[in-house]
């Protein structure tokens, strides 16, 4: 273990020896990544850092590891975080800024957050062994077979996208209630013969481990440091619901305004969404092809649109129980929200299909982008026809027969039919090219 003393000490022949580049690199942000063992985790560099900082910012527990000094500051996040981070580095100054952190800064921790509000040129990341990584090793799970879900300042709803059939997930959690919710979304899923491991201060001498199924986890008192780690059962008790495009109906909540899961595949494919793709999903209705573009990968941003105030708060809940509960939802019409809306790679009009709707989107819609289409009355067909004959595209109809009883016996269903138009944007079309 490294004493304090260690760490505060003032070598001036260290100091000396730092090397030409070192005083040119002081304005940039070093971040130190610390394990649970505390400073004893760091290495000589992380050490030198430390003890030559002129700021050390941190929370509270990071911070209880030094002593003040002469010439050393020892700085506290301010609550709340993020709308006073940059006045916070404003009032700190240039000079030598060292922020100490858990583990690796860059899993699920304040480095990315610092980099995004900094810029990557001005921070300097230095990693312990993450959390997930000590994880893996107490479980003998390799990376490839197994997954990470971050629930840090986070919905717990955001778990139920990951819940498969054997599937092995690592959960980064805040609370100490966070094992108890994680068992009790478990048993709500069907996994309640799911195994959850809770390790706690991974690294650190106090180390523990608590192992117990889902359907029976009661009070367990788990530390303030800790992660869970889920072994999913082989068979659940409901139906497992795949990231493959086409969920069944009856996953959403609806009041028939529903694109059904044949047509919603096959918007799904021509809209062909790409992880960190943004999305627009226009007329959402229950909410179902945003919701799903929002489960293809975590990060996805997707925008659902819709003006009926009943329908928006059904689209919020369909996207809790599904696992995606950071998926936007604007209460407005189509054609006024879209000029509030980021720039998006693909967009689904799903009903209310205009001229001037159309115009919006494909002006909105980056070079490369995606634009779907459906329509059901003859009106929105004819509209079609002309956009396609100005913009190219694919045109399909889709009729869908589902088997009925009639009686004893069985019949074919026929439902309305859907037109489908879509188009890519090609690279060297501009935004000045309108549609109508």
């Amino acid at each position: 273990m490294v004493s304090k003393a260690q760490v505060d000490s003032s070598d001036g022949a260290e100091r000396a020896t730092r090397g030409p580049a070192a005083d040119s690199e002081d304005a940039v942000v070093d971040v130190v990544g610390v394990g649970a063992a505390g400073l004893g985790s760091l290495g000589p560099d992380g050490l030198q850092l430390v003890d030559r900082a002129a700021v050390v910012v941190g929370g509270e527990r990071h911070l209880s590891m030094l002593t003040s000094r002469p010439g050393r500051r020892l700085v506290p996040w301010p609550s709340p975080l993020l709308p006073q981070l940059r006045a916070l580095f404003d009032e700190v100054g240039p000079g030598r800024v060292v922020v100490l952190a858990s583990g690796d800064p860059l899993v699920s921790g304040v480095g990315a957050t610092l980099i995004r509000e900094l810029g990557p040129d001005q921070v300097r990341i230095h990693p312990a062994v993450s959390s997930v990584s000590l994880a893996r090793a107490r479980m003998g799970w390799s990376a490839e077979e197994s997954d990470v879900v971050t629930l840090v300042g986070r919905d717990v709803d955001r778990l139920r996208r990951d819940l498969a059939p054997r599937a092995r997930i690592v959960v980064l959690t805040s609370g100490e209630d966070a094992p108890a919710r994680v068992a009790a979304l478990l048993v709500e899923e069907g996994y309640a013969d799911s195994r959850l491991t809770v390790l706690g201060d991974l690294g650190a001498p106090s180390e523990s481990r608590t192992d117990a199924v889902a359907g029976s986890w009661g009070a367990h008192p788990v530390p303030r440091l800790h992660l869970v780690c889920i072994e999913c059962q082989e068979r659940p008790s409901r139906s497992a619901r795949s990231l493959v495009p086409g969920l069944r109906d009856t996953a959403y909540d609806n009041d028939g305004q529903l694109t059904k899961r044949v047509v919603r595949a096959a918007a799904l494919a021509h809209l062909a969404p790409q992880p960190g793709d943004v999305v627009w999903d226009l007329g959402a209705g229950a909410g179902s092809v945003g919701i799903e573009v929002a489960r293809q990968h975590p990060r996805n941003e997707v925008h659902s649109v819709e003006r009926d105030p009943v329908r928006v708060d059904r689209i919020r809940r369909n996207a809790k129980a599904l696992g995606v509960p950071g998926l936007r939802v604007v209460e407005a019409s189509s054609l006024e929200a879209v000029s509030s809306l980021p720039r998006p790679d693909a967009v689904f009009v799903g009903g209310g299909a205009s001229a001037a709707l159309l115009d919006a989107c494909w002006e909105a819609l980056a070079p490369g982008g995606r634009l779907v289409v459906h329509g059901v009355t003859v009106e929105t067909e004819l509209l079609l026809h002309e956009v396609r004959a100005r913009l190219g595209g694919s045109m399909s109809r889709i009729a869908v027969e589902d088997l009925d009883t009639i009686g004893s016996l069985h019949g074919w269903k026929p439902a309305r039919s859907i037109v489908q138009w879509s188009v890519e944007k090609l690279v060297q079309q501009t935004d000045s090219e309108t549609l109508l």
